[in-house]
């Protein structure tokens, strides 16, 4: 299609477009790619017609929540990888990322001075609402927002869904409209827009261009920076070209698998949340290779709407499988992330769970951990341990052991209370996909949300879902998981 879809777009402030500002000004702050973007869409869209260049400005503060080498390693190779690319186009790209906290201060305000208008990304997740909005009321300039998050843009509904089978019979209702409604692969593509040689010299001084050297994020570099230097960049690295490359892998040598995702020991997901959670990939990018791959097309879809997890795609049981954690799990988040406001607290839990867990808040707990116990990797329990050393040093949990791992944080914390903010901030702070709505309602399951009441009642979960290590063990194997790790077992 020719232009971003309405529905997608959301003015954030009444401020007029300024017809004679020097440039369109993009702020790439969540999707942080090149490709499938609506957002960059809309501002290549705005700087054609205004017949002005585009400047797109990404930045990257040191002060965000759980800033460490980990995180920041992962959000400079990014802007490293995007760096290159827009060097081959006829926008101006301008990283820009701090050294001292606060040392960004102003920027935004002194960019969007002088533009046209600003075109921002509109993520419902972490603090990006209340940044949007305090700069919605601060910069001298409109203000534009653009939803790029999933397949289904957010304003398609008007209220959070219970459930995923809620969801996802809402989505079998709704999704086809929005089908025909993808961004362009590449919005640069065939564009020539006018050129801006520099940024003017007061900008350029005052807050100087990040290098090759700072994108680098070497160990060097990162030491200098104001940030947690305890959390450890994984081996995974980030930016839009490693996106592509899990990609391809999954839709050549995993996706025949997926079904077996949940076994410990088979290596079949993905692997793609990190990179979704950055921006540096898009669902439409994936949805769109998936297709091609399953020789897709809209009239395939079944005609029944009854909320079913297969046979509605007409895809193989395999990709429909994905498409049901990528489409219905994932953006459910993102609905509720949307439209509750407490999203991420306690009391936006299910009624039905929250009565269940106060009924169960004094059951005797057969063992009680400290924060630091968790953290550390130090219970009874082997495999939980083990998933909780797979965190602190990749950065992610294995998809199924990643349900387990909440549930007996939920059996061995002091209350419901407790344990959800250990699983937040556990999840925040180490992994590469956490702060995300995604992860977050993820969580938020672990203690009922999505769900339903299960029976009978037990001690401490009440009416919450159960899971126990002993069964998981019965149920899938995980020797070799364990030996891998735990700590010294991996030479035995």
């Amino acid at each position: 299609m020719s232009e971003v879809p309405a529905l997608r777009l959301r003015e954030l402030n009444e401020k007029p477009l300024d017809p004679n500002g020097d440039y369109v000004l993009y702020w790439m702050i969540a999707f942080r790619r090149p490709f499938y973007n609506f957002a960059l869409q809309r501002a290549v869209e705005r700087a054609e017609k205004l017949q002005k260049p585009l400047l797109i400005f990404e930045a990257l503060c040191c002060d965000y929540p759980y800033a460490s080498d980990r995180l920041h390693t992962f959000i400079l190779q990014g802007m490293a990888d995007n760096a290159t690319f827009f060097q081959t186009t006829t926008a101006h790209y301008y990283p820009f990322v701090e050294t001292e906290k606060g040392s960004g201060k102003g920027l935004l305000e002194e960019l969007a001075r002088k533009s046209c208008l600003v075109v921002a990304d509109d993520f419902p997740g972490f603090f990006y609402p209340r940044m949007l909005q305090s700069a919605a009321d601060n910069v001298d300039a409109r203000l534009e927002a653009v939803d790029s998050n999933g397949l289904l843009p957010l304003a398609a509904t008007d209220k959070d869904y219970p459930t995923a089978y809620a969801f996802r019979r809402m989505l079998q209702k709704q999704l086809p409209g929005h089908l025909f409604e993808f961004p362009k692969p590449d919005p640069l593509n065939g564009v020539t827009l006018s050129q801006l040689k520099q940024l003017p010299d007061k900008i350029q001084q005052r807050w100087p261009q990040a290098e090759t050297e700072l994108l680098a994020a070497t160990p060097e570099v990162l030491s200098r920076l104001p940030i947690d230097h305890q959390i450890a960049p994984v081996a995974e690295s980030g930016g839009w070209r490693e996106a592509d490359f899990y990609l391809q892998r999954f839709l050549e040598e995993r996706l025949p698998h997926y079904l077996q995702r949940s076994e410990p020991e088979q290596s079949v997901s993905s692997e793609l949340s990190p990179y979704l959670h950055f921006g540096q990939i898009s669902s439409h990018q994936i949805f769109s290779q998936l297709a091609e791959q399953e020789h897709w097309s809209v009239g395939n879809l079944g005609p029944e709407i009854k909320g079913k997890r297969s046979g509605w795609w007409g895809m193989s049981e395999a990709a429909e499988s994905f498409l049901d954690e990528l489409i219905t799990w994932r953006e459910v988040g993102f609905n509720g992330a949307r439209h509750r406001r407490n999203y991420d607290q306690y009391h936006s839990l299910p009624e039905w769970a929250k009565e269940s867990l106060a009924k169960h808040r004094d059951d005797p707990r057969t063992y009680l951990y400290s924060f630091r116990q968790f953290e550390q990797a130090q219970t009874h329990d082997p495999l939980w341990n083990a998933a909780q050393n797979q965190l602190l040093h990749e950065g992610r949990i294995q998809n199924y052991l990643r349900m387990l791992w909440g549930k007996k944080i939920l059996e061995w914390s002091l209350d419901a209370e407790t344990a959800l903010q250990t699983m937040l901030i556990l999840n925040d702070k180490y992994a590469l996909d956490g702060r995300d709505p995604n992860s977050i309602s993820g969580i938020f399951w672990c203690l009922g949300r999505y769900d339903r009441a299960w029976g009978p009642e037990r001690p401490i979960f009440g009416k919450i879902r159960y899971m126990t290590s002993e069964n998981t063990a019965r149920k899938f194997s995980v020797k070799n998981y364990l030996r891998h790790y735990t700590p010294g077992e991996e030479n035995k």
